[in-house]
């Protein structure tokens, strides 16, 4: 996360930061991520909140229903950041990824 903001800071982009371990996240946030990003690039399966789960829940994400509920009853489970910049939806931080979507050449 540090340096997606240090990023963000230095090419001069105004953002807002939705802290979703703290916060919270809604069940029509996650679904609108889905429209773009499948349930398992979304979830963290190499931290150590998905390597706590059980056997069970952890196959439980084959499902986008019992996935989601799962995101919500453990939001540290969500990759970091995923930053929304109109119609794209960018998973991670990726300096040629961002480059190439968010500054206009």
């Amino acid at each position: 996360m540090k340096k997606a903001f240090a990023w963000l800071n230095e090419k001069g982009f105004e953002y807002t930061f939705h802290n979703y371990k703290t916060e919270g996240i809604s069940k029509k946030k996650i679904e609108e991520w889905l429209k773009n990003l499948p349930i398992n690039e979304i979830i963290n399966t190499k931290g150590t909140t998905f390597k706590k789960l059980t056997d069970n829940e952890k196959a439980s994400i084959s499902d986008k229903d019992k996935a989601i509920d799962l995101v919500l009853k453990n939001t540290s489970m969500i990759k970091r950041p995923i930053l929304e910049s109109g119609s794209d939806l960018l998973l991670g931080f990726n300096v040629d990824v961002w480059e190439s979507k968010l500054i206009k050449k």
